[in-house]
């Protein structure tokens, strides 16, 4: 077996990248990925998959950009079972150290008829030679029957034989749409273990998704019937109802170690970190009960918990904040606080500054801690990840000020102030509301005017004087990018992604 194949514990297959991405308006740039591939190999995620090399030379480039730099995790792509896609995946993955072809086709009778129209035959022997092929490709294979929990369950058995007879060393069983429950899915597993021949010589997969809310309960039911691999993505991102949430999945094998008998080799301090990435990166809110990662998964409310939880943790506590990279829930550094304060902070909540971040992001902080009564560690970790995006930008255009005249039965006014390349211009353009005439009066004096295809604005915090954060996506021909700012003034953080977006093009 390949890279300690048969060492009992739950492989983590991040998808973030390829099954995330196809999301609704969650399409990332290069670079972006990159950042993203990064900080999943310091969590020591075991397989990335970096994309789907054959549908785009954009994503060609960006799975081999991943295989050539990111270094620990197996770098994998996917592949349908067609030459062409094959090849693709091979090519892409040459600089990778450790790398992984992932073929797949349809199983179930309403899809090969209606999608493939193909009978299981022809099926059959289509997944032959695709896993045949890849395995002359590379030594860590792949293979998925797409919709398999809908599939026959002796058909399903015959296609993954068959796979495995011509070198398939891992077989992953989709829930493709998210239709099966957990005692179903446990079943097929138990089903594949028992009767596939040379089941023992394989790792098994789950890959769900989320139409029924059973994506996470339905991935861990299978590491109770044998299974050692769980694909999913950072906050559960993903087509339609998303994917498996990798974080409630890894804090759950974590928690209840007690229930599954293994887990992850995740480490969990950096989940928080990677949620907040992949929230700014496509612009996908969080919400705020959201398992794990939400603003509230460690907050108390209740007189009744606060009174629990200052005699002991563990009364409503079934995990530590610090566990997932929090500190805390509050951040109570204020105006007054030093430099030495905010760095030591920045660096509990796991971010690895560089001195001129820090720089940046202190004065941030200071502006921000005059506007408002309370700094949250949210707060911190926003602007925080907002300097590391405006560092990797060559800043050609930089907001110097602006000003607004709007109001019930008034177009609204907006006069803006930038600096074009160190030179001071001026702009001014009415709108059909104040977001509007703001980025009219930016087009004025940059001479751009790019389709605006989405725009993103979410408060980091409660109250009034929440920071918020927007997220703005432009299109320039084929040209795709996002920008991102953040304020405590929703004009002005609409401003400076906006900026930011212009700066990327």
């Amino acid at each position: 077996m390949i890279w300690k194949e048969m060492e009992d514990y739950v492989r983590i297959f991040d998808t973030t990248l390829r099954d995330g991405e196809q999301c609704p308006g969650a399409a990332m740039s290069e670079d972006e990925k990159v950042e993203i591939a990064q900080h999943l190999a310091r969590m020591k995620v075991d397989i990335i998959e970096a994309g789907f090399p054959v549908s785009s030379p954009v994503q060609f480039k960006a799975v081999e950009r991943i295989a050539r730099e990111i270094e620990g995790p197996i770098i994998c792509g996917l592949a349908r079972a067609l030459r062409p896609d094959l090849e693709a995946a091979r090519d892409a993955l040459k600089p990778a150290k450790l790398k992984r072809i992932h073929t797949f086709i349809a199983s179930s009778p309403i899809h090969m008829k209606h999608k493939l129209g193909k009978s299981p035959a022809e099926v059959l022997e289509m997944a032959r030679i695709a896993v045949k092929m890849a395995r002359d490709f590379v030594t860590d294979v792949e293979f998925s029957p797409e919709d398999a929990t809908r599939s026959e369950w002796s058909f399903l058995r015959e296609l993954v034989e068959a796979v495995i007879e011509e070198g398939a060393t891992t077989i992953n069983i989709p829930d493709t749409v998210g239709y099966t429950t957990p005692q179903e899915y446990m079943d097929l597993f138990r089903f594949l273990k028992k009767e596939v021949k040379g089941a023992d010589k394989v790792i098994f997969s789950a890959h769900c998704h989320n139409d029924l809310g059973l994506a996470v309960a339905n991935s861990l039911a299978t590491v109770l019937a044998g299974g050692r691999q769980i694909e999913c993505t950072i906050n559960g991102i993903g087509e339609r109802a998303g994917n498996t949430a990798m974080e409630e999945v890894v804090m759950a094998l974590k928690t209840r170690k007690d229930a599954f008998g293994v887990e992850t080799r995740i480490d969990s301090t950096l989940i928080t970190r990677g949620s907040h990435l992949v929230k700014t990166t496509t612009g996908m809110v969080v919400q705020p009960n959201k398992a794990i990662v939400g603003a509230n998964a460690f907050a108390h409310e209740s007189g009744i918990h606060q009174d629990g939880v200052i005699k002991n943790r563990q009364t409503y506590e079934i995990m530590t904040p610090e566990s997932v990279g929090l500190k805390s829930n509050r951040m109570v550094l204020g105006r007054h606080s030093g430099r030495a304060g905010f760095k030591d902070r920045i660096i509990r909540m796991g971010f690895d500054p560089k001195p001129e971040e820090i720089d940046n992001a202190y004065n941030r902080f200071l502006e921000i801690a005059d506007k408002k009564k309370e700094v949250f560690d949210e707060d911190i970790a926003a602007l925080f990840q907002g300097e590391i995006s405006r560092s990797q930008v060559d800043e050609i255009y930089r907001l110097v000020s602006f000003e607004q005249n709007t109001g019930t039965n008034k177009t609204p006014d907006s006069k803006i102030t930038l600096s074009v390349k160190g030179e001071t211009k001026q702009g001014e353009a009415h709108g059909d509301g104040p977001v509007d005439s703001i980025f009219k009066a930016i087009n004025q004096v940059t001479g751009l005017s790019p389709l605006l295809s989405r725009l993103v604005i979410s408060p980091v915090t409660e109250g009034t004087d929440a920071m918020a954060e927007a997220s703005v996506t432009l299109e320039d021909g084929e040209r795709r990018v996002v920008g991102k700012g953040d304020s405590t003034d929703i004009i002005e953080a609409c401003a400076k992604a906006y900026i930011n977006a212009l700066n990327r093009l």
